[in-house]
């Protein structure tokens, strides 16, 4: 079957105007780093329904056509990359919120629903869905739920596999999955919907979800500490975990070259403290008694300043302020505005050890021809940290030797070398630095099972 016969065959599968060729897709991008260059593909599907998302998926599986499956398109691990023998479908359509489910404290949504959409509508029902990150204006819920996203608040509310209650998900040949139950226990075989969370795409498209909802806080504190080594970084998460009784939302680690970088811009990012230390420590608190918890988290700052625990320290005194305080975080095109090139690292490794990692990969990077920028910022109370790497050129050689630095100790100290990204295409090579062969196998055995025809997301996360 020739090209023009199965953009013809497809089209029909939709409503007019909802499969994309030719001219109509030039416009499209596959990554929003990456506008100027368009999508390479047979066409772009833009279903509204699941149903339309199976009859797609039925149609590809028939004739061997490999799909690739686009949300947000704010993924850092080429997972969303095209070329013109593939069909994009697309579920920016599917972004309807359906109920809002006050008692059980619950949200169903389509695919398709912006993080930031989400937060908005709920604001009124004096609910929350925690799941934060900087990319929350643009990224889908499908891609966040497929790629187990974190963001800022995983040491309170954890990753976005334990905000998922039910989930619907089409198998590539057209299969629908649907396990959309509110409830929180349900102990009766196996936990279908983790086999799609974290997936990447490759075993499922999901289409729908089920959301645990939180009771929306009423008060929120931020703060920015400094402290000279990492030990007293340890020594504060503790402290504040401790006494601050599960109030304790964000604890956020910047090197000092990144802060100093990251609040050099504009007046928006201003430095809170300045640029006098080798740790800058941003802390977020979470409460539901505005007057005392301000207090409390007042009083903790004061003692940390008293028992020199941190060498300086300053509170946000406003919301306004605390949206600046989080601004220099979230912002990272402050870093990557000053570089040539960029590459980008979200590893993950036990929390006693950060300090010595990133000092040694510090030290080794910028011993790199060709690397002209190291910047160091992360979820520490995680264990996550965060790399962006400038440097001269797109050289695969500078690319590979980088990567070499960043992931080859994590191996041996029990480490990730993805720890809310994915694997997607450019990480794949890594994987066994993270995963056991066994792991892999079974991973490989669950792609045949599933895909047997291996048109989802081809060539993500394993061979």
């Amino acid at each position: 079957m020739d090209r023009l016969d199965l953009i013809n065959n497809l089209k029909q599968l939709l409503p007019e105007g909802a499969f994309l060729s030719g001219e109509h897709i030039q416009s499209r991008y596959d990554h929003i780093w990456r506008m100027d260059q368009p999508t390479a593909a047979i066409g772009v599907a833009l279903p509204k329904s699941t149903d339309e998302v199976s009859s797609i998926l039925q149609y590809c599986n028939k004739h061997q056509l490999p799909v690739v499956i686009h949300g947000g398109l704010t993924n850092l691990v080429g997972g969303t990359k095209t070329s013109n023998d593939q069909v994009v479908i697309s579920l920016e359509r599917m972004n309807h919120i359906e109920e809002i489910d006050t008692h059980s404290r619950t949200v169903t949504i389509q695919s398709g629903v912006i993080l930031e959409h989400l937060h908005t509508a709920l604001e009124e029902h004096q609910l929350s869905f925690p799941l934060n990150f900087g990319a929350r204006g643009s990224a889908q819920l499908g891609g966040i739920i497929s790629s187990n996203a974190g963001g800022l608040r995983v040491l309170k509310y954890g990753m976005t596999r334990q905000l998922i209650l039910g989930l619907e998900a089409v198998l590539a040949n057209g299969t629908v999955i649907n396990s959309m139950k509110k409830i929180i226990k349900d102990n009766s075989g196996y936990d279908l919907k983790q086999l799609f969370i974290g997936s990447e795409g490759t075993l499922g498209v999901i289409t729908r979800a089920v959301l645990k909802l939180e009771e929306a806080p009423s008060s929120r504190n931020a703060a920015y500490l400094a402290v000279n080594d990492y030990s007293s970084v340890v020594r504060l998460l503790k402290f504040f975990d401790a006494r601050l009784a599960g109030k304790l939302s964000g604890f956020e680690l910047i090197w000092n070259n990144t802060y100093r970088q990251m609040t050099s811009t504009s007046d928006a990012v201003r430095p809170p403290l300045p640029y006098d230390y080798e740790y800058y420590i941003l802390i977020e608190s979470l409460g539901n008694q505005p007057e005392q918890d301000r207090a409390e988290f007042e009083k903790l700052l004061v003692e940390t300043i008293e028992k020199e625990m941190t060498q300086d320290a300053v509170m946000a005194q406003s919301p306004s302020e605390v949206e600046w305080f989080f601004r220099i975080r979230e912002d990272v095109n402050n870093l990557t505005d000053s570089m040539n090139h960029d590459q980008h690292f979200d590893i993950s490794l036990p929390v006693s050890l950060i300090g010595d990692y990133i000092s040694n990969c510090y030290e080794q990077l910028y011993k790199i021809q060709g690397v002209e920028q190291v910047y160091a910022f992360g979820h520490v109370a995680d264990g996550n940290i965060h790399f962006m790497i400038g440097k001269i050129n797109l050289d695969d050689s500078l690319r590979l030797e980088i990567n070499d630095i960043v992931y080859n100790g994590l191996k041996s100290i029990g480490g990730s070398i993805s720890a809310e990204h994915g694997i997607g295409l450019d990480k794949k090579a890594y994987l066994s630095i993270s995963r056991t062969p066994a792991e892999i196998s079974l991973m490989q055995q669950l792609k045949n099972t599933m895909d047997p025809l291996r048109i989802l997301n081809p060539g993500r996360i394993v061979n």
